[in-house]
């Protein structure tokens, strides 16, 4: 794993987005090895008539409370996504302590003290709660905080900038950064050379950045994340005359999930827990748009395996020379 470390600045992990499409854009070439600096706005010179841009059409659902137990010690709840008519799924802290059949308190600004009582366990060890009603249900929604993740260290100025302009399915724990850099506007021009762009849904989980811990990449355990790929998308995809350019790794693990050895796209709605490193033969994406990455991350790892390992560790190294703004609220990456 130490092949998968680089230095970074800590001044240079962006703490808070620049204006939608102003960021900085590294382009590589994988053909030729070669760099160009640019800015976000010039990705449209990089579509062209027939390409089709899949897009992750997620929302961030997730909201994070301060809680206590019912001996009011401190606890801490992260509202995933809504469930049923007045349930979310949820990561509880400490999870020892919170166990189906117990309740915890959630500060709930406004809205007061609510209870919520902790119904099951799910497959990823998460827990179902359920609050009193769908009304409120829905509320919290509007409350606590935003999860950001743990190396951002203040909250954002403006929530709608953690969404992509076209989010629309509720569900993530985190948001497809690679998106956050367009506007409506660059979509328009994108259309407007020919292209289409196709949405999907992957819903990013919190184990999105936590970093690889065994020195064997075989030895880690993927965690699990919903998709789903519709059969209007699909069909796009399948029938484009050009280039399938992906926006962002979650994109990327998608497709690569559904596609079969000819490189065609069925529907699907499942969990994936593919886990793309080099060595994995890309079946159907053609390039990539995304952000740069954790050291020792699976992100890290599926773009070596894209770009090729000592491609894709040249331009991190670029990168940090030239002082690109890095992970999640940072400068993007074309690789084509």
């Amino acid at each position: 794993m130490a092949r998968y470390e680089y230095e970074l600045p800590e001044e240079l992990i962006a703490q808070q987005p620049l204006p939608r499409g102003s960021s900085r854009l590294l382009v590589l070439n994988r053909a030729s090895g070669r760099l160009e600096d640019r800015v976000f706005r010039d990705i449209v010179e990089f579509v062209h008539a027939g390409d089709v841009l899949v897009v992750n059409d997620t929302r961030v659902s997730a909201r994070r409370y301060a809680a206590t137990d019912p001996q009011g010690r401190q606890a801490e709840v992260l509202l995933i996504r809504p469930v049923g008519e007045m349930g979310w799924e949820a990561l509880v802290y400490p999870g020892k302590r919170l166990k189906p059949g117990t309740a915890v308190i959630l500060q709930a600004g406004d809205l007061g003290d609510v209870q919520a009582s902790i119904v099951q366990t799910t497959s990823e060890g998460g827990r179902i709660i359920e609050v009193e009603n769908p009304a409120i249900r829905d509320a919290l929604k509007a409350r606590g905080e935003v999860p950001l993740p743990p190396y951002i260290r203040s909250p954002i100025e403006d929530e709608d900038r953690y969404q992509t302009v076209y989010a629309f399915a509720e569900g993530s724990a985190a948001a497809p950064t690679a998106g956050l850099h367009f506007t409506e506007e660059l979509l328009g021009r994108i259309r407007e050379r020919g292209a289409a762009i196709v949405p999907i849904t992957l819903h990013v989980g919190v184990d999105t950045f936590r970093p690889v811990r065994v020195e064997d990449p075989a030895q880690h355990k993927m965690h699990g994340e919903w998709f789903t790929i519709g059969s209007e998308a699909a069909t796009l995809i399948n029938q484009r005359r050009g280039k399938l350019i992906a926006v962002g790794t979650t994109v990327v693990r998608a497709l690569e999930t559904v596609a079969d050895a000819s490189g065609q796209v069925h529907p699907t709605s499942g969990l994936t827990k593919l886990f793309i490193r080099p060595g994995h033969r890309f079946r159907a994406v053609e390039a990539l748009l995304t952000n740069f990455h954790l050291p020792r991350s699976t992100l890290l790892m599926l773009v070596c395996a894209f770009a090729g390992y000592e491609s894709t560790m040249r331009a991190y190294r670029h990168a940090v020379t030239a002082r690109y703004r890095f992970y999640s609220f940072g400068d993007a990456m074309l690789i084509r």
